[in-house]
C-alpha cells in the first residue's frame, strides 16, 4: 500500500525576507562594497549618488552624523576621508555582517557601529544632527522610517535622503523590459538544461520606489520640511546599453558634476537626493498646515 504525503505549498518570499537576504553574510557585502569600484553602471551612480551629498553637507560644518542602512560603511569612509574630525560618526544597519565590514573598514575608533532597524532604531530622541538615508528607503515602509528618523534628529537636524527615481527612462527600462527579460531567459535556460551557474537571471529586491513627489509629501507627513530634491547619475542610457558604453566612457570619475542636475535634465537622473530639515518647535506648526494644504498628484 503506498501512502502520499501531501506536499507543504510553496509560498511567495515576503518583501522583508527578501530584503534580509540581500546582506545576510560576508560574501554578499563584499560583493556589494566591489559594486563601489569599476567603471560599470553601479559604480557610476554610487561615485555620483557620493557627488550628491557631498554639494548637500558642504552646508553643515559638523555635529553628530547618523548613517541609516550604513552597508558596508563606504560613506563612512568616504566622510572620515574627505571631512576628517568634522562628525562623530554612528552607523546602523540592520544586517550584523555589513557593520562587520564597516568596523574593519573604518575602525571602532572612528565610528560608533549599531545593529538596529531603521523602522525602530535604538537611539534616544533628538540625538543626532544629520541622518542618512542612502540606499535604504526603497527597502522599508517609507512612511514609518521617515517619522523614526524625524524622531531621532534634533529640532534644525538635516536629513539627507536618496530614492532611485521610478519615472526616470533608467529605471522604466530596466524594471520594466530588462530585468523581466533576463528571467524569463532564465527560465528557458532551466528548461533546456542550461546549468545553474551559466543561466541568466535578475534577484527580486524588495525595491518599492516612490517619484519625487510622493516622497516629498511623505516627508511633510513625518514632520520634515524637504527641500528642492538634486538628481543624480543622469543619463539618456538604459540597460543593456550603457553596461558597453561605461566600458569606454569614463568621464564621470573625473567630472560628477556633470552627473547630477536640478535643471532641464533632472528627469534623466536614475535617482535622487531630497534633503530635509526637522523644523524648530515654533515653524514645526506652519509647516504642518502647509503639508495638510498641498495636494498629492502622483
Amino acid at each position: 500500500m503506498s501512502i502520499s504525503v501531501p506536499l507543504e505549498p510553496r509560498t511567495r518570499p515576503t518583501r522583508d525576507d527578501l530584503v534580509r537576504a540581500q546582506y545576510a553574510d560576508a560574501e554578499l557585502v563584499a560583493d556589494y562594497a566591489d559594486a563601489y569600484t569599476g567603471w560599470g553602471p553601479t559604480a557610476r551612480y554610487h561615485h555620483s549618488r557620493l557627488h550628491a551629498v557631498d554639494e548637500v553637507l558642504r552646508s553643515r560644518a559638523g555635529g553628530d552624523l547618523l548613517d541609516i542602512g550604513c552597508g558596508p560603511g563606504m560613506m563612512v569612509r568616504h566622510l572620515l576621508d574627505t571631512r576628517p574630525g568634522d562628525f562623530r560618526i554612528t552607523a546602523c544597519d540592520r544586517s550584523a555582517a555589513m557593520i562587520d565590514a564597516v568596523v574593519a573598514r573604518a575602525g571602532r575608533a572612528e565610528v560608533t557601529p549599531a545593529v538596529g532597524d531603521i523602522e525602530n532604531m535604538p537611539f534616544p530622541a533628538g540625538t543626532f544632527d544629520v541622518a542618512l538615508a542612502m540606499g535604504v528607503l526603497e527597502y522599508t515602509d517609507v512612511a514609518s522610517a521617515l517619522r523614526e528618523i524625524a524622531r531621532v534628529l534634533r529640532p534644525g537636524g538635516l536629513l539627507v535622503a536618496t530614492m532611485l527615481n521610478p519615472q526616470s527612462p533608467y529605471r522604466l527600462v530596466e524594471w520594466g523590459v530588462f530585468w523581466p527579460a533576463r528571467r524569463a531567459l532564465g527560465s528557458l535556460e532551466r528548461a533546456v538544461g542550461v546549468a545553474p551557474e551559466h543561466r541568466h537571471g535578475a534577484r527580486r529586491t524588495g525595491i518599492k520606489a516612490l517619484s519625487a513627489r510622493r516622497f516629498r509629501h511623505e516627508l511633510w507627513q513625518a514632520g520634515l520640511q524637504p527641500e528642492d530634491p538634486l538628481f543624480y547619475d543622469v543619463t539618456a542610457l538604459v540597460p543593456p546599453v550603457d553596461r558597453f558604453v561605461r566600458r569606454w566612457d569614463h568621464s564621470w570619475r573625473d567630472h560628477p558634476e556633470r552627473t547630477v542636475s536640478r535643471g532641464v535634465a533632472r528627469g534623466l537622473g536614475s535617482g535622487y537626493l531630497m534633503p530635509a530639515l526637522r523644523p524648530q518647535p515654533h515653524t514645526a506648526l506652519a509647516g504642518h498646515r502647509r503639508a495638510t494644504s498641498q495636494t498629492l498628484v502622483g
